[in-house]
Order: structure tokens, then sequence, then C-alpha cells
């Protein structure tokens, strides 16, 4: 789907300004600068925008369907509740290494001389 050149009236000006409202919260809140009318509000500011962009078309609703979903989730969390959906197994993080590299066919080892 392709959108318009132009968005309707006003619309990207409120856009932009939810974008830098989004950056400045980001700035100013760590992990530990939260309280949970904080998170709340950030939980519904992020509803409202999944409700306004799952408007635009079937498409656009189906990619956004489950993020209602997820920030219940997490209010659920952030308030102590447990999971609606139950326990989550989270996968153990896939340690990747490096690819070792051969010292090559017919590797000897390295010989030392005997000191006497």
């Amino acid at each position: 789907m392709s959108l318009p050149d132009r968005a309707a009236p006003g619309v990207q000006e409120q856009a932009e300004g939810v974008a830098d409202g989004a950056c400045q919260l980001a700035d100013a809140a760590g992990p530990g600068a939260w309280n949970l009318p904080a998170a709340e509000d950030a939980v519904e500011a992020i509803d409202v925008l999944v409700q306004a962009l799952a408007a635009i078309d079937p498409e656009a609703a189906r990619i956004l369907a489950g993020v209602p979903a997820a920030t219940d989730e997490l209010l659920r969390h952030f308030r102590g509740l447990p999971s609606a959906a139950g326990p989550v197994a989270i996968p153990a993080p896939r340690v990747v290494r490096k690819p070792r590299r051969g010292l090559g066919p017919g590797y000897q080892g390295i010989r030392v001389p005997r000191s006497s």
C-alpha cells in the first residue's frame, strides 16, 4: 500500500509532535525513572496510536493486531498481576562462537630442543 503524498490538515504536525514527545520521554526516563501512573499513560498513548494506525487499512490492522494484548500484558506485569497467558518460556540466548582456524594439514606441533 502506498500512502498519499499529503496528510490531512494537522495530521503531519501532530505525528511529528508525538514522535518528538516520544523521543524526549525516552531520553528522560531510564529504568528507575518510571512510576505506575507514568507507565499507564505511556501504554495508553501506545494503544491510541495503534488504533489510529490500524484505521489506515485492514492490512495495517492485521499487522498491529497483537499490540493491544502486549500492552495489556505489560500493564499486568507493572501492576504485579499474574500473566494472562501463563508462564512464557524465554529461550536461552544463543551463543555464537567464532569459527576456529585449524593449524593446517600435517601440523606436528612445536619442537622444543631438550636442554641437557
